[in-house]
């Protein structure tokens, strides 16, 4: 679990689970708002199950990050929470790589 600057412009989330998830993503969401120049990819390795709240929160953070043109990446998401994002349709909303090393490098290209 934590939050680390892996560059300059990508900030690197270590997702706890639920219920400390919430307070992360806030804090996270915080930080991009003072920072507003930075990509940011989330592992979810430590995460089996994600809650509504938290969904909320994601979205919010997502939008955070589009409206300053920045992408929100998650990686190693289980199962169960593959399955949360398509049932609620949000599939397609979030970007998902296999591992953080992959959504790392595709940032890196990018920008």
């Amino acid at each position: 679990m934590g939050i680390q600057n892996w560059s300059e412009n990508i900030i690197l989330v270590d997702l706890p689970a639920e219920p400390l998830m919430g307070d992360e993503l806030k804090t996270i969401t915080d930080i991009i708002k003072d920072r507003d120049d930075c990509d940011v990819v989330v592992d979810f390795s430590a995460v089996d199950i994600i809650t509504s709240s938290s969904l909320s929160k994601f979205l919010k953070l997502r939008k955070t990050l589009m409206d300053a043109n920045h992408e929100l990446i998650f990686c190693n998401v289980a199962p169960a929470t593959k399955g949360i994002f398509s049932v609620t349709g949000l599939e397609g909303i979030f970007k998902i790589a296999d591992d953080k090393f992959v959504a790392l490098a595709g940032l890196q290209f990018v920008r």
